[in-house]
């Protein structure tokens, strides 16, 4: 089997510096006497990872897959496994009811799997499936909604909602910036207020424009869905008639944001650019139209899932990542929210979803 090409990519960049640090510590004791015991690799703790191991049994537990980044996110658990010939993949029916969860995830410990991926409807009220799993002895991989206590999982993958923001801010800051718009109207559509998240995504937006000397002087919050996000968009533009600039912080609500920008007719890119977030192949479509308003999206990618599905085989292995000189895979893996524009977008597509 081919190597993965995201271990492959960091094992070079890796590689780069050791070869750097190889070169330092040389010059630091050219007067040394060598050393055969210190010949050793730097980075030896995985070994070659992407080679067919020991049979690991996988259980996946996550929400119903409702809209289009959640069922990406299960969409591509699947496919991550399928490429591996040692994974058996066991995945239960996603549901938002938390007590359902919780009971599908007590059946997967009970049917003796080898590691446990859970994606919480809710990170607290899923807390003490992830402790019970780890309890039987079973590693759990915790993915995006975090649990309440570090003891509930293994490894922890997820996005950065706060430089999520943040990149949203820069990016509309600088643009507007080079533009030369004097006192600009920058507009935000939220995702629901209630979530630490959608607080942590506008805090990183609102620093970010602070940065640039610039505050989002019209806002309201949707709901994640389509419709809320015509409706409330709808309200926002009738309470603004000049927008420079619209952050909408989830794509799957950004086809009815646009929605409510096109029926408003204020869909004229040099008045007002849009810039999404999370990633869909709908917005990166729309970048690609130089007639569209919606100039960047902002990744919070579902390829997070992917991810998670390798880090778990590697548990059920004992194998660490084979490009860190741990002999461990790390405790946390934070995605990064890359701004997808005009210029890249044709590098990003292959993480794109379906809103």
């Amino acid at each position: 089997m081919s190597e993965n090409p995201l271990f492959a990519r960091r094992r070079f960049l890796l590689g780069g510096t050791a070869i750097g640090a190889g070169v330092l510590l040389s010059a630091c004791t050219s007067n040394a006497t060598p050393d055969s015991d210190r010949t050793q690799p730097v980075a030896q703790g995985g070994g070659d990872n992407a080679e067919p191991g020991e049979e690991v049994t996988i259980g996946f537990s996550a929400p119903a897959a409702d809209h289009g980044w959640m069922a990406a996110m299960t969409r591509n658990a699947q496919a991550q496994a399928d490429i591996y010939s040692d994974v058996v993949f066991q995945a239960t029916e996603g549901t938002n009811d938390v007590n359902q969860q919780i009971a599908q995830v007590e059946t997967l410990i009970n049917s003796g799997v080898g590691v446990l991926i859970i994606l919480p409807h809710d990170g607290a009220a899923l807390t003490s499936a992830g402790q019970q799993a780890m309890d039987a002895g079973i590693p759990v991989i915790n993915v995006d909604r975090v649990f309440d206590s570090p003891l509930a999982y293994r490894m922890w993958i997820g996005g950065d909602n706060y430089r999520m923001g943040v990149n949203a801010g820069n990016y509309i800051g600088e643009r507007l910036i080079a533009e030369g718009v004097d006192d600009p109207v920058i507009a935000e559509v939220a995702g629901i207020d209630s979530l630490p998240l959608t607080q942590e995504r506008s805090q990183g937006f609102a620093d970010a424009l602070e940065r640039h000397g610039f505050t989002v002087s019209n806002r309201v919050s949707a709901e994640f869905t389509v419709e809320t996000g015509e409706s409330e968009t709808a309200n926002l533009l009738q309470a603004a008639p000049r927008i420079d600039a619209l952050w909408n912080h989830d794509d799957d609500q950004g086809i009815g944001v646009l929605a409510a920008i096109d029926s408003a007719g204020r869909n004229n890119p040099d008045e007002l650019f849009v810039v999404g977030g999370a990633g869909s192949i709908n917005m990166m479509n729309y970048i690609e139209d130089p007639e569209s308003v919606v100039a960047a999206t902002v990744l919070y990618s579902p390829s997070m899932c992917s991810s998670a599905v390798s880090m778990a085989r590697l548990l059920g292995q004992a194998k660490g990542m084979g490009d860190l000189a741990e002999h461990e895979i790390p405790a946390s893996l934070t995605t990064y929210s890359a701004v997808v524009t005009a210029d890249n977008v044709a590098d990003y597509r292959d993480v794109g979803f379906e809103s």
